[in-house]
């Protein structure tokens, strides 16, 4: 399979994939938008780079090739045809995924059988569930395109975060709000409800120009053509660089401030982060410049009743305003009203992103 150049889609959070087009854009590619995510063209070499440098995106598909099928009987004769053994393994695993849209093979349970099949009896390679490789069939227009899902578990997994809050903010998401916040690694972040530090770690990550992938394993690793000594290079190759800012978290819960403590240290950015426990109302601008308050209050719909929010909101918009001038303020919340109730000069919301099961959106402020 001598494709130097193929598609590759990097999946998005809904409602997240502009901020994630700018980051592609920014790392060199030429992106193009499309409905959960942005596709860009490259060769393995790009596939590997992005998932190790990609922090908005969740999963980097490679679209490996396909054919036109009419019917079950084509798709199984070539899909048969098809080179799994270039990229493929048949020592090891493969799960297989099928959508059927608009198509005369309409039953995606039939296609996964007849693709499953093929690569058993012709490659060898056995099936399983937790299969380390994905092979996804997606049927449109009696046209098959096949894609190899080269991350595995999903990219906001960074590998150096165990400790976890609950309702926590993902990695990816955090990265994107901080990037639509205009964040370039040079200004002060503060989080004043930290939980277990996502939006710090990312923010000092960033300013520091770490890989957000340094720490874990990717699928692509187990194909067939996978270069173990190329992209150690291109790891190395990612030089840190000094981080001008300082980048603090807050939370009135002592056990929010021990885990982001120890998923600083794991993520090698303790001398830049500062955590300490801390209420809302006696909260303190640092010293020095000012920069961006980004913050994922409570909203109600998981953790209790929206009541005593609205106090809450009230209470933390007057500490943002008496206390962070020329501050920029974020918050990410699913209840439009407890931003309202900060009383905060709100610009237009940012687009709706879908955060397990709720509608979020970002509201941000100008400098107060």
């Amino acid at each position: 399979m001598d494709i130097t150049e193929f598609d590759i889609f990097l999946v998005a959070t809904p409602g997240l994939e502009a901020p994630l087009a700018a980051e592609a854009a920014a790392l060199g590619w030429t992106p193009v938008i499309q409905p959960g995510g942005v596709t860009i063209r490259g060769g393995w070499p790009d596939v590997w780079r992005a998932n190790l440098m990609m922090r908005g995106a969740t999963r980097v598909l490679a679209r490996i090739g396909g054919f036109r099928a009419m019917h079950l009987a084509q798709l199984d004769k070539r899909a048969r045809k098809f080179p799994w053994g270039d990229l493929l393994r048949p020592d090891l695993a493969v799960k297989v995924e099928s959508v059927c849209r608009v198509s005369r093979i309409y039953h995606a349970g039939a296609a996964t059988q007849r693709i499953e099949r093929a690569i058993t009896e012709e490659l060898g390679a056995p099936l399983a569930d937790d299969a380390p490789i994905t092979v996804k069939a997606r049927i449109e227009d009696d046209l098959v395109t096949f894609s190899l899902d080269t991350t595995g578990e999903s990219l906001h997994k960074r590998g150096h975060k165990e400790a976890v809050a609950k309702a926590p903010m993902r990695e990816t998401m955090a990265a994107m709000f901080l990037a639509q916040m205009g964040y370039d690694g040079s200004q002060p972040v503060l989080d004043p409800m930290c939980g277990s530090g996502t939006f710090v770690l990312e923010a000092a990550e960033m300013a520091l120009g770490l890989a957000p992938g340094r720490s874990r394993a990717f699928a692509f690793q187990q194909l067939a053509n996978y270069d173990a000594s190329a992209f150690a290079r291109m790891k190395d190759a990612v030089t840190p660089r000094p981080a001008p800012a300082q980048f603090i978290g807050s939370d009135r819960d002592p056990g929010a401030i021990r885990m982001s403590l120890a998923n600083a240290a794991r993520a090698g950015v303790t001398d830049i982060t500062c955590f300490e426990a801390c209420q809302i109302f006696d909260l303190q601008r640092p010293e020095g410049a000012p920069g961006i308050v980004i913050v994922n209050p409570p909203y109600g719909a998981r953790i209790g009743g929206k009541g005593p929010l609205f106090g809450l909101h009230a209470q933390m918009g007057e500490v943002f305003r008496t206390r962070f001038q020329g501050w920029r303020v974020g918050i990410v919340t699913s209840e439009a009203g407890l931003a309202k109730a900060t009383g905060l000069p709100w610009q237009a919301p940012g687009p709706i992103v879908a955060h397990g099961g709720l509608k979020v959106r970002l509201w941000q402020t100008g400098p107060l």
